[in-house]
C-alpha cells in the first residue's frame, strides 16, 4: 500500500490519500478530539499519537492536524496507523453518527435549497482539495445569515475566515439575493 500526502492552507494539518476510499463520495467524518474518536479505530489509532490534535475523514482522504511538532517526526507514525488499519480490513466507523438539526423557517426553503445547491457543487469540493468539508446547518431568512460548519483542515485554518468571507459569503451573495452574511457556527 502506497500512501501520499499533499499540504494544505493550513500549516498545521497534512492530507494523506490512502489511494483507494475513506468514506465514500459525499460523506465525511469530523474527530475534533479523542474523545469524539470512539466509534472509529482509525480515529482512535490515530489520537494515540500525542501531537495529533483532529482527524477528519473525507471521500477519499484522511486530513490530520497537529497540535505541535515537525510533520518530519509525525508522518511515519501517522503512515503506520493508516496503513496497519486498512491493510488489516478494520472497520472505519462502528455504531451511528449523532446528526445536528438544520435550521431555517419553513417559507425561507426555495433560498435554503438554492444555498445547499451552491455549497454542494462550488464549496465542497473546493474545500476537500484543501483537506476539509463545509455542512450547512442553517439560515436566518430575517437577517439573510447563512451558519455554517468547517471542518477537518478548515477548522482553525488561519485563512479560514478569508475563505468564508471573501470567497462563500461573496458567491453566496451573487447567485442569492436574500443571503447578506455567511459565519461560522
Amino acid at each position: 500500500m502506497f500512501i501520499q500526502t499533499e499540504s494544505t492552507p493550513n500549516p498545521a494539518t497534512l492530507k494523506f490519500l490512502p489511494g483507494r476510499a475513506v468514506m465514500g463520495e459525499g460523506a465525511v467524518a469530523d474527530f475534533p478530539s479523542a474523545e469524539q474518536a470512539a466509534r472509529s479505530p482509525l480515529a482512535k489509532a490515530l489520537f494515540t499519537i500525542p501531537e495529533v490534535s483532529r482527524v477528519f475523514f473525507g471521500s477519499d482522504f484522511i486530513s490530520v492536524t497537529k497540535r505541535e511538532g515537525d510533520w518530519k517526526h509525525l508522518k511515519p507514525a501517522i503512515l503506520g496507523a493508516v496503513m496497519e488499519h486498512f491493510t488489516q480490513g478494520l472497520p472505519l466507523l462502528e455504531g451511528s453518527a449523532e446528526e445536528t438539526e438544520e435550521t431555517y423557517n419553513d417559507e425561507d426553503s426555495d433560498v435554503v435549497e438554492q444555498i445547499k445547491e451552491l455549497i454542494e457543487t462550488r464549496v465542497r469540493p473546493a474545500v476537500a482539495q484543501d483537506g476539509g468539508d463545509i455542512i450547512f446547518k442553517g439560515f436566518d431568512g430575517s437577517s439573510g445569515i447563512v451558519s455554517l460548519h468547517l471542518q477537518g483542515s478548515c477548522a482553525g485554518c488561519p485563512s479560514s475566515t478569508m475563505t468564508l468571507k471573501n470567497g462563500i459569503e461573496n458567491m453566496l451573495r451573487h447567485y442569492v439575493p436574500e443571503v447578506t452574511a455567511v459565519e461560522a457556527v
